[in-house]
């Protein structure tokens, strides 16, 4: 299977690749997040119904939360003392303007809101969206890898 290269507005092109298909598993899921940036909210979705709204810190001007149509890659699990804590569901969206946050690449997360500054409803984060903890907990038990994420 051949999954074609693309260019996202603002990003590095990315590579074309292949996988073995038998190594595959095609999955489904009801599960659907969008991150409302000019809200400053994060909603789910089940089955097309709107069942939590989370009140979230979004991407300050400097260093917006990007746009577009993304997916959860994986859910981690944190320590308590790590910025973000107590999880992070790591997006396939990345930064337009960070190629690389803290020793990695600017891979844009949902994570939580311990260890770090800013209040609920600001825009003052490095392009990620924060959470309580209580809700990125709830999403982390229910999200997993492959749910659709649009942020608008």
């Amino acid at each position: 299977m051949r999954l074609p290269g693309r260019t996202l507005r603002g990003a590095t092109p990315l590579r074309s690749g292949w996988i073995i298909a038998k190594h595959t598993r095609l999955t489904t899921t009801s599960w659907r997040i969008v991150v409302d940036v000019r809200a400053r909210r994060l909603s789910v979705y089940d089955r097309g119904t709107r069942v939590r709204i989370f009140r979230a810190i979004v991407g300050k001007a400097a260093t917006p939360t990007p746009r577009g149509e993304h997916f959860v890659e994986e859910s981690v699990r944190m320590l308590r003392r790590a910025p973000g804590a107590p999880f992070a569901l790591a997006l396939s969206a990345r930064s337009s303007v960070l190629q690389e946050f803290q020793g990695g690449p600017g891979q844009i997360a949902v994570h939580g809101v311990a260890n770090v500054a800013g209040a609920l409803g600001s825009a003052v984060s490095h392009g990620c969206v924060r959470l309580a903890g209580s809700a990125v907990t709830w999403l982390a038990a229910r999200m997993q890898a492959g749910v659709p994420v649009r942020i608008v």
